[in-house]
C-alpha cells in the first residue's frame, strides 16, 4: 500500500506530511492511525517501545482511554530524504479532570511506500489550569484542527 506524499521529501512534501499525521492522531482512531505505519514499525514513545501494527493499536487504545479530549498540533522542524522531524504539543485532561500540555519532538523514517517504520518519540508533560488551555477547536466527527486555527510559531509554543 501507498502512503503519498513518498520520499524524497520536499518542504511541500514533508508539510503535507506532518499535517495528514496530525490529522490521523486528532481522529483517535487507533486503527486508522496504525495504517500510516509499516507492519514491523518501531516505536520509542516515552519509555515505552512497541513494535508492529497489532502493538500500536493497543498503545494508542490506551494512550486515548488515558488522555481524554486530545488536542494535538505538529509543526515541521526538518527534514531530509526519507526522514521529518517534527515537534508538537497536545493537550488533554486526565480522569481526575486535570488539564496538561504535552510538548515534545519526534524523529520520523519512511519506507519508500511512505509509510513510518521508526518512531522516535521524546514527550513532556506540564499541568495546566483549564483556563490556561490553547488549543480550542470543536472536535466535530474527524477531530482536524482547522486551517485557520493557530499553530505551534502563532501560539508561541
Amino acid at each position: 500500500m501507498s502512503r503519498p506524499p513518498l520520499p524524497p521529501f520536499d518542504h511541500d512534501s514533508a508539510m503535507l506530511k506532518v499535517r495528514l499525521a496530525e490529522d490521523g492522531w486528532n481522529s483517535r482512531d487507533p486503527a486508522r492511525v496504525a495504517l500510516a505505519y509499516t507492519e514491523d514499525s518501531v516505536w520509542r514513545n516515552r519509555s515505552t517501545f512497541v513494535t508492529g501494527r497489532e502493538a500500536i493499536v493497543d498503545f494508542l487504545t490506551g494512550k486515548w482511554r488515558r488522555e481524554q479530549d486530545y488536542r494535538l498540533i505538529k509543526g515541521l522542524w526538518a527534514f531530509t530524504g526519507n526522514r521529518i522531524a517534527v515537534r508538537f504539543a497536545y493537550e488533554w485532561h486526565d480522569d481526575a479532570g486535570q488539564w496538561w500540555r504535552s510538548y515534545g519532538n519526534e524523529n520520523w523514517d519512511f519506507a519508500d511506500n511512505g509509510e513510518m517504520r521508526r518512531r522516535i518519540a521524546s514527550i513532556n508533560d506540564l499541568a495546566i489550569a483549564e483556563s490556561d488551555r490553547l488549543f480550542h477547536w470543536d472536535r466535530g466527527d474527524s477531530g482536524r484542527r482547522p486551517d485557520d486555527h493557530p499553530g505551534l510559531e502563532e501560539l508561541g509554543l
